[in-house]
């Protein structure tokens, strides 16, 4: 089995290597790294962004949740739509507008360099923690499936998967990243389906006996009305759905990057409002999965495993038979190579970009240093990996959504000050504020829990950019002398 498996995965990595090889043909240089030369094809973006949305973490760790949190993630996945609007009509016109190549260039414009260097810093701090901890799932997968097989170390399953996705970005970074995350969200979707009907076959359910065990599982139930202090409840969930993809999407480089890479703002709009569509019954689909699986659970006297993420993974391998565990395989690497490869890739712009000041520079020190800067954030994610491996909590996709809430909420606070006031800051306080903003955040989020029994979820992210708000307005500047937009 081992072997089949290999085959099937070198067979995957050589046809995202051949797109690869003929986008770079076409050109290699850091327009087409960083914009992929504005030439985009919209709808190839829309695709493409569903499967660096959904990560291989969304597609092992979503089925799993219905077994503690029914379909409540439901809720929030609703909230996202919304969220989605806000970016394609409000924040994607301003970053067409002032012609950027990292979105953070806005907070340069806006309040300063301090501002700047500390929005940039973030979103790459939360970029290599979430991106890598989503990467980590994947290698953790293959050296369960495959590689312990022939007794290869765990760190030379990461460091071999990197070396992959290094291998096929590090020449036209985003220009071939838009191709092969669409031919990844195929094969994800193919995956998907696949599995749902392999699963329901071996039931021996056909397609409306497989959506009534769905409709009628005493798992289904998807909104939470009444309890206000849990963190299922419909309000936070939805609430925290909207400002999650604003934060995560539109003030996140990794994402926006792909948007700027289309010809016009009017594509990038059309990309972002049917991509934030398309994400509802993908999530959906996901779900319905987990219902399935803990039918097939009870079915044939299963018992569930410790982590809620393992149930997928568990069931692949030992109950499913091959057909299941090669989509299962094929789907987790598609995920996570479509969340990796931009995620290295947009790392290594805000890096050149806003910290390093390449854009500034002529075009032959400007993409040597690009080259260097791609293989440190290998070199990074590989530690970060490592790292995580000793520490790995029970739902990776909990914890990624938990993290972000502490890390976008700066980006959040100073994203929205900047639009909605005309107020100028004393901007060398800047980065003393954003850090100062998630730790009061969690030590409210700590006050909460001990003395009233409040669990917080992940509505901290509105408390965080709320203290980033208000520490802003303690440092404001009497006059104003900033260009405003």
């Amino acid at each position: 089995m081992g072997t089949s498996m290999l085959i099937i995965i070198t067979v995957y990595i050589g046809a995202l290597m051949l797109i690869s090889y003929f986008v770079s043909k076409k050109g290699s240089d850091n327009d087409a790294f960083f914009l992929g030369n504005k030439k985009s094809p919209w709808y190839i973006v829309a695709i493409g962004m569903l499967g660096d949305s959904i990560s291989g973490v969304t597609f092992v760790s979503v089925p799993g949740m219905v077994s503690q949190f029914d379909m409540s993630y439901m809720q929030m996945v609703l909230g996202f739509f919304p969220g989605y609007l806000i970016v394609a009509f409000v924040l994607l016109p301003l970053y067409y507008r002032l012609n950027l190549t990292s979105i953070y260039g806005y907070l340069d414009t806006r309040f300063g360099n301090s501002s700047y260097k500390t929005g940039a810093s973030f979103f790459i701090l939360s970029r290599i923690v979430g991106s890598a901890s989503k990467l980590y799932l994947i290698a953790l997968i293959l050296q369960t499936l495959i590689f312990d097989q022939w007794n290869i170390p765990f760190y030379a399953t990461v460091a071999g998967i990197i070396a992959l996705i290094w291998a096929y970005t590090h020449k036209s970074g985003m220009k071939t990243i838009v191709w092969t995350d669409a031919l990844q969200t195929i094969c994800l979707l193919a995956a998907l389906i696949l599995i749902i009907w392999q699963v329901a076959s071996r039931l021996g359910f056909d397609i409306s006996q497989a959506i009534d065990t769905v409709r009628t599982s005493q798992h289904s139930r998807i909104f939470f009305f009444d309890d206000w202090a849990s963190r299922q409840n419909f309000f936070k969930q939805f609430l925290s759905g909207i400002f999650i993809v604003i934060v995560m999407t539109g003030l996140d480089q990794n994402m926006m990057q792909k948007n700027l890479t289309c010809k016009n703002l009017k594509d990038a709009q059309k990309n972002m409002v049917t991509y934030g569509f398309g994400f509802i019954p993908m999530n959906y689909l996901f779900l319905s999965l987990g219902i399935l699986l803990l039918a097939f659970i009870s079915a044939h006297g299963i018992s569930l495993p410790g982590k809620s993420d393992q149930i997928l993974p568990m069931l692949a391998t030992e109950y499913l038979g091959f057909p299941v565990l090669a989509c299962f395989t094929i789907g987790i690497i598609a995920a996570s190579f479509s969340n990796a490869d931009s995620a290295l890739t947009s790392i290594t712009t805000s890096t050149c970009v806003d910290l390093l000041g390449t854009e500034t520079k002529d075009q032959q020190t400007s993409k040597k240093i690009r080259s260097r800067v791609h293989m440190l954030v290998c070199l990074v994610f590989f530690v970060v990996i490592l790292f995580i491996d000793q520490i790995s909590q029970n739902s990776i996709l909990n914890t990624i959504y938990k993290l972000a809430s502490y890390t976008y909420g700066p980006l959040l606070g100073l994203f929205f000050f900047g639009l909605f006031t005309k107020i100028s800051i004393k901007d060398k306080f800047a980065p003393i504020v954003c850090i100062l903003a998630p730790t009061l955040s969690y030590l409210t989020e700590f006050l909460l829990s001990k003395f009233w029994n409040y669990q917080v979820g992940y509505e901290i992210l509105l408390l965080n950019g709320l203290l980033t708000v208000i520490g802003l307005i303690c440092i404001l500047q009497r006059k104003l002398n900033r260009t405003n937009f």
